[in-house]
């Protein structure tokens, strides 16, 4: 379906109108959490609008009143999250269940739908996307307003025009999202048999202690960085805890230590150390990696524990494969403190009484050489993939763009 386009670069029978035009945004209902209850009718947040769809599965209840009915959430209604750290995520209500639209959650309200298709509407949305986020993320809180948005313009084609639009974008779409879910079936396999690897090297034989292995373990220096990462190798830097990933070390994430603060450099980081997450949200902590490049003058944060170990005993690249194995990470995650998912700790008495698998240096070198043999063709799959994975949503963003400019 392509069409000639106007100077305004779409077909010369359509129209350019602000979203209010055509359609209200709605804000939710300040529900108070002492209205929550185990039944009821769910409640809409913006923790339940993901990928494109609107879910009142996991949702929180409160008690059906006539006072709520201006803010119900019905089969098809397009909600919007409007502040937070996922401002501009939007989703489609696919459910016949009552529902109620909390606040900060937008929800559209289409004035004639013999001028604007629902479905039409939806797809508009996706690709306002970014403007939406682009004009929410200005303050130090992402939040928009409502009439911030319905000053946006969409395209508005007779509505024969958007029902074949419509139809169109579903088939592309539907072929997109079958390649993308095979890209996500590889994924989730390579993960798999990634961990089916690493569990190849636990062996109940010859076990030591952390302790009698390393020479060293200490915690770095966190002081007020500046708020930007260095990527000169003559200024002194902090590392982020995010710079240790599973077996990867990623010296980028680090922020610039102000030139009035004496580096401690005691804590600088060097080839062969073993880093691990002392403290952090729970899927943060225990996470491990060996240096096995790293710039100088960057320095260790006192939420990592760095190790050394007696490399007459063991290999640094050994000891960082056996603590990334699919069972001692479950050891560590036995071992975390605290209650609550955002801030927990990784013990260090505790940590270093784990007990570990040492053979003799000649077999762990053997293992780490067919490991990270194998290892290495994982990561060259799983960046092959990740590529495709982004070269899929750029597809995406490309079809809605061709769309909404009639030359689909």
């Amino acid at each position: 379906m392509k069409l000639q386009s106007n100077e305004n670069n779409i077909p010369k029978n359509w129209q350019v109108k602000k979203l209010g035009e055509v359609c209200q945004l709605k804000n939710g209902f300040a529900f108070k959490s002492t209205d929550y209850q185990e039944n009821g009718i769910p409640v809409i947040r913006i923790s339940d609008i993901n990928q494109g769809i609107v879910s009142g599965e996991d949702s929180i209840k409160v008690e059906s009143k006539d006072i709520y009915d201006n803010y119900l959430v019905e089969n098809n209604d397009i909600l919007v999250a409007m502040s937070g750290a996922t401002t501009g995520k939007f989703g489609i209500y696919k459910s016949t269940e009552k529902a109620y639209q909390n606040q900060r959650v937008g929800k559209f309200k289409i004035h004639d739908e013999k001028v604007l298709n629902n479905q039409f509407l939806f797809y508009q949305i996706n690709s306002l996307k970014r403007q939406i986020e682009k004009d929410a993320y200005g303050g130090a809180q992402p939040n928009i307003s409502s009439n911030k948005i319905e000053q946006m313009e969409i395209v508005l084609p007779p509505l024969p025009e958007q029902l074949a639009i419509v139809s169109k974008i579903e088939e592309l779409l539907s072929d997109l999202e079958n390649g993308k879910q095979q890209l996500l079936t590889a994924q989730q396999q390579l993960k798999v048999y990634r961990q089916s690897l690493l569990n190849t090297i636990i062996s109940d034989k010859n076990c030591q202690s952390i302790q009698n292995i390393i020479l060293k373990l200490d915690q770095g220096w966190s002081p007020k960085c500046l708020n930007e990462n260095s990527i000169n190798n003559d200024e002194w830097a902090v590392i982020k805890t995010t710079a240790v990933q599973f077996g990867k070390f990623n010296s980028l994430e680090n922020k610039i230590l102000p030139k009035d603060l004496k580096p401690r450099e005691q804590h600088e980081l060097k080839v062969g150390d073993i880093l691990i997450t002392r403290a952090g949200p729970r899927i943060r902590t225990g996470v491990c990696c060996m240096v096995k490049s790293t710039r100088p003058k960057l320095i260790n944060s006192d939420k990592v524990y760095r190790i050394r170990v007696k490399e007459s005993v063991i290999n640094p690249a050994y000891f960082e494969l056996i603590l990334n194995t699919p069972h001692y990470q479950r050891e560590i995650e036995r071992l975390k403190t605290g209650i609550s998912e955002s801030g927990v700790n990784l013990t260090q008495s505790q940590f270093l009484k784990i007990e570990i698998p040492v053979p003799i240096l000649m077999e762990q070198q053997l293992i780490v050489d067919e490991l990270e043999s194998k290892l290495t063709v994982c990561d060259k799959i799983e960046e092959t993939i990740s590529r495709s994975l982004l070269q899929a949503e750029t597809l995406k963003q490309s079809i809605l763009k061709k769309a909404f400019e009639g030359k689909l």
